[in-house]
């Protein structure tokens, strides 16, 4: 089955009796024993639940992956992940990584012994001298968050080689338009509150491998702490996927348009968009679209601060992949606890912008951006 039809149609409640089209929502934390030593397969919410299962099921399928897991957020997703090592041992991570997982990745540093470095993932000579016997994975957000840069996924993993795990954060791209799993990835995560589903309504993550020993850890810590996605939450998410192909394509073409636009402004002075023909990244084959993250410098700080209080259509908001188009500031929202150094050393200043380019009319986009930069 086709992408676009899977988005639709692939997930199915196995124990469906009546024709239901939509997955029904199992608002039950606790399932009957058919007989002593039975069960129907449910047994506890916390540790599975049919709403739960049939989502994680067309996850999988997406990314043409064996197993996939819905956590109730993404950061829940990337700490369960980070289950699967041991004190001491060593992950290499892309440089302007989401300031939410930098946060997660620094207090693990001191509690329970992990380490973090923190490079070019698309440089192989910067990835060859990081490479030690503690590395155990390479984490790589492609584009990254919020400077859009990419990473070629096979030359990583050609470089790490089998024994290290290549980790690769498909929020920005789905697979909709990327297949980590094609280029050598072994595990892809999501933030699903993003594009997956799509609405700016509820929160959920994805963990999705195909190594059946990394998803008996996972469920187990799973079922452990107890942050599996909610019977609600999952039907929210399987709603939202059925829409997530058109949505996809109609908000690159706007994307495309923006970026386009905001290279002739006079007040905007770099535009990183991977659409764009001058982007490093733009001719690498491992994705099929660019997604709808743009990325702008503004000529000062003034203006930045100016277009964020003047938009109207576009919103004021710390977040991304839904229907609204939202517009952030990177310096004191998504990278705001890393250090005024680090920073500017990657090019998150006072005069950087994300938009995350939604569904709406691509003139009254413009338009709006237009009013809010002169």
């Amino acid at each position: 089955m086709k992408l676009e039809s899977l988005c639709v149609h692939g997930a199915k409640d196995k124990n469906n009796q009546t024709g239901s089209l939509a997955v029904p929502i199992y608002q039950s934390a606790t399932f009957a024993h058919p007989a002593v030593g039975q069960s129907t397969g449910y047994d506890y919410a916390r540790v599975q639940n049919p709403t739960r299962e049939a989502l994680e099921a067309l996850v999988a399928a997406l990314e043409g992956g064996q197993h996939a897991l819905a956590f109730s957020c993404g950061m829940s997703a990337l700490d369960a992940l980070m289950g699967l090592f041991e004190p001491g041992d060593r992950i290499l991570c892309t440089d302007d990584l989401y300031g939410g997982s930098v946060r997660l990745f620094n207090a693990l540093e001191k509690r329970v012994g992990l380490s973090f470095d923190y490079l070019d993932t698309n440089s192989e000579k910067e990835l060859l001298a990081a490479l030690s016997p503690q590395t155990k994975a390479v984490f790589v957000e492609t584009p990254s968050n919020p400077m859009m840069k990419v990473t070629d996924l096979a030359m990583v993993k050609r470089v790490i080689g089998p024994n290290v795990k290549l980790i690769v954060d498909n929020t920005f791209l789905t697979p909709v338009f990327q297949k980590p799993f094609d280029f050598g990835a072994d595990v892809v995560l999501h933030s699903g509150t993003k594009y997956l589903g799509g609405h700016n309504d509820t929160l959920a993550g994805f963990l999705v491998t195909n190594d059946p020993k990394d998803d008996e850890k996972l469920r187990y810590i799973t079922k452990t702490v107890g942050s599996g996605l909610s019977p609600f939450d999952s039907f929210l998410i399987i709603r939202g996927i059925k829409t997530l192909a058109l949505r996809m394509y109609k908000s690159q073409r706007n994307a495309l348009a923006i970026a386009q636009w905001l290279s002739s402004q006079p007040k905007v002075t770099k535009v990183l968009y991977p659409g764009l023909p001058a982007h490093p990244g733009y001719d690498l084959p491992q994705a099929t679209g660019h997604g709808a993250m743009i990325s702008f410098e503004v000529d000062s700080p003034e203006t930045a601060t100016m277009a964020l209080e003047r938009v109207s259509t576009i919103l004021y908001a710390e977040s991304l992949g839904g229907v609204e188009t939202l517009i952030t500031y990177p310096l004191l929202q998504t990278h705001a606890d890393l250090s005024e150094d680090i920073r500017n050393a990657l090019g998150i200043t006072d005069r950087l912008l994300r938009l995350s380019v939604g569904v709406e009319d691509q003139e009254d986009l413009i338009n709006d951006l237009s009013q809010a930069l002169k």
